[in-house]
């Protein structure tokens, strides 16, 4: 049952592109303690299920099941993780476009105020 228990575990970490150091760091254990549950030859699995669950985005009980995901679940995983991106991606641009439209308004009132100070030379 660890080995496949072990190979689901590996099975979602490469689907979802995290390295075994990241699994690792998340569930607070060595990168080799990870890859030993990876492999099947350690049942600490059972005590990180629920962190496991919650990094990988399923249920606990996938674990034991049988099924795979398939493909039709991963491809719409994937449309929701490429929409975040974009949401994400739109916010870092919109902060950027708001941070050159402030310096672009400083910029014009020293602008401003230089040809004032001029004015009065």
């Amino acid at each position: 049952m660890n080995r496949t228990v072990g190979a689901k575990i590996r099975h979602l970490r490469k689907t979802r592109g995290y390295s075994q150091e990241e699994v690792a760091e998340k569930l607070n254990i060595s990168q080799s303690a990870y890859a030993r549950i990876e492999n099947g030859e350690s049942q600490s699995w059972a005590s990180h299920i629920e962190q496991l669950s919650t990094i990988f985005e399923v249920k606990p009980k996938s674990f034991l099941s049988k099924q795979k995901e398939s493909p039709s679940t991963k491809k719409q995983k994937d449309k929701l993780l490429f929409r975040d991106s974009l949401l994400a991606l739109n916010e870092v641009y919109q902060k950027l476009i708001d941070q050159y439209e402030k310096r672009l308004q400083e910029k014009d009132e020293l602008i401003t105020l230089l040809k004032r100070e001029k004015d009065h030379l």
